[in-house]
């Protein structure tokens, strides 16, 4: 196994995951740069979802790798994965999945609290996010009086609560209508680049592909080709001697020049080697994932 290069925070490697004897990834490789937005799109049944699982850590693979950082996120024991996913990650998805018997703010300040976070810091934490997506004055109703808009502002609050630093985001925008979803996507692009959140945004929909620094698109569990520049391109050799050096474009020759017979050097000068041969620069290899933990319970806040 190979570990993943520093400027990501995750990376998956040759990602095969098969359901039924149906695939739904194909050898899928991905690096995610720290801090920046990553959509992946494709239409439905691209295997979207299952490579947000994987490099979550929700689904294992049948093969390949996931990293995370200097970890292999598979390779660690199942209680220190989930731990991982609750003080790293964050999920949100299409359906909001909030704790019925919690009231909003509870709900909001639950990953907090399961971190071990005083309840009063995770309920003053809780309400500014809430604030923050215009839903404060739901703070004391249980989910089941929300509509469907409130509901998700609900679960992006709660997902952000906890300061992860990657954020899983699938089809977050599926159920709402186009102004709601314009204001879920600019709250979620603006908290993570301000507050240096990586983002992996599954999505069908151009338009919410849009708000991503970046985009890979899978067709058949296949990661398509020309979509993306997530490879490092090879750096030029540089001529091994001055009579391999490419002429100045637009330098005209000088008539009549001769060399002057007897010039003295320069005092000071030092004289310039031949240029070695530079090695092409190898391809980067591609990395792998992780995950939030779906906690239920209840609170006393």
């Amino acid at each position: 196994m190979t570990a993943p290069p520093d400027n990501d925070v995750l990376w998956a490697r040759a990602l095969v995951k098969t359901y039924r004897g149906a695939p739904a990834l194909r050898g899928v490789s991905l690096g995610v740069r720290e801090g920046e937005i990553l959509a992946v799109t494709g239409p439905r049944g691209a295997g979207k979802t299952t490579l947000l699982g994987c490099l979550a850590g929700r689904t294992r693979p049948d093969s390949g790798e996931v990293w995370f950082g200097d970890a292999e996120l598979h390779a660690l024991p199942s209680a220190v994965r989930d731990r991982l996913r609750l003080d790293r990650f964050a999920w949100i998805g299409g359906e909001a999945g909030l704790v019925p018997e919690l009231t909003v703010r509870e709900n909001t300040a639950l990953p907090l609290l399961l971190k071990g976070v005083p309840c009063r810091t995770a309920r003053t934490t809780a309400q500014e996010w809430l604030e923050r997506l215009e839903v404060a004055d739901c703070a004391r109703r249980r989910p089941a009086r929300l509509n469907r808009p409130q509901a998700q502002r609900v679960a992006l609050a709660r997902a952000l609560a906890g300061a992860p630093e990657v954020l899983f985001a699938d089809e977050p925008t599926a159920p709402l209508h186009l102004a709601d979803r314009v204001q879920l996507l600019r709250t979620l692009t603006a908290a993570a680049r301000t507050h240096r959140i990586t983002v992996l945004l599954a999505t069908h929909d151009p338009d919410v592909a849009a708000h991503a620094d970046r985009v890979v698109e899978l067709v058949d569990g296949f990661r398509a080709p020309g979509t993306d520049t997530d490879t490092v391109p090879a750096a030029p050799a540089a001529p091994s001697s001055a009579s391999d050096a490419e002429p100045v474009p637009g330098a005209e020759p000088v008539p009549g020049a001769e060399p002057v017979p007897g010039a003295e050097p320069v005092p000071g000068a030092e004289p310039v080697p031949d240029a070695g041969h530079v090695p092409d620069a190898g391809p980067v290899a591609d990395a792998e994932p992780a995950d939030p933990v779906a906690a239920k319970g209840s609170s006393s806040c």
